[in-house]
């Protein structure tokens, strides 16, 4: 009737969904008594290339992505594996290698890069030895591109930053951002070579956060790495060159030593 489609309605108005300790208490004011709906996985993490169940007990529990459910991806989403296969997304990567789990293929499946895999040349010798220089410079203007950026909207860098990159940007010297050559390149970096300093202990701060412990792990400099090697070949090599002891870690002393930086002005003062 009627009267009874109007008391549903107040009653489904009158209700409020309150979230606490994993549990959703559904409130109706009339009857009055609450309702328990159980949403265990609520605030439950799984980590990547896993999904929160909910098993028969009714508890969480983490299983394997499944890597056919993941959500449809734009050509620009695709990652490349170190099995040299194209996966629409990092949740079919992940899934995958997940489903894997204790395998000899699932411990070597990782992220190589993003994009769709291709054919990755070689890096020469003479290649490597110039990899620096376009690394420093990139690393220059893309603080200058967040200085430039941060005057209409702030956000990109903190006060700190700004303070010490404005000296860099206002400076007449400076080599403007483009596709020069090695020589030039080379040129600057010896002539201007204190605008270079605060960048490449920059790129260092941004990479060492899981933890925080002024050095960077495999995991750390893997999204670096994966967002540049279509376009630089040499990163992988470079990587593995800057790890002086072969410790599988690179330290701040040899993070700097690789793009040149010289010993006396090495300083964790300014890692910010």
């Amino acid at each position: 009737s009627m009267k009874t489609a109007a008391l549903l309605v107040c009653l489904v108005g009158s209700a409020l969904a309150i979230p606490k300790a994993g549990f959703v208490t559904l409130f109706l004011t009339n009857p009055p008594f609450p309702i328990l709906l159980l949403d265990a996985c609520r605030n439950f993490h799984c980590k990547r290339g896993k999904v929160c169940h909910v098993d028969e007990q009714e508890q969480p529990r983490c299983i394997c992505q499944d890597p056919a459910a993941c959500p449809s991806t734009k050509d620009y989403e695709h990652v490349c594996g170190t099995d040299n296969k194209t996966y629409e997304g990092l949740c079919q990567l992940f899934g995958t290698k997940c489903q894997l789990d204790g395998t000899k293929m699932g411990r070597q499946l990782h992220l190589d890069y993003m994009g769709s895999c291709k054919f990755i040349p070689h890096c020469t010798d003479y290649e490597v030895d110039q990899f620096p220089l376009r690394m420093r410079d990139w690393l220059k203007n893309i603080l200058m591109q967040y200085y430039e950026r941060d005057v209409d909207t702030s956000g990109f860098l903190t006060e700190k930053q700004r303070n010490k990159v404005k000296k860099i940007y206002e400076n007449e010297k400076r080599l403007s951002a483009g596709d020069h050559p090695v020589e030039l390149l080379l040129y600057d970096f010896e002539k201007n070579y204190h605008m270079y300093v605060y960048p490449v202990h920059w790129q260092f701060y941004q990479l060492d956060q899981h933890p925080v412990d002024r050095v960077l792990s495999h995991s750390e400099l893997a999204p670096l790495r994966a967002s540049l090697v279509p376009m630089e070949h040499c990163i992988t090599r470079f990587f593995q060159e800057c790890d002086g002891d072969q410790d599988k870690r690179v330290s701040l002393k040899e993070w700097c030593h690789c793009f040149g930086i010289k010993r006396e002005d090495i300083d964790e003062n300014l890692l910010f």
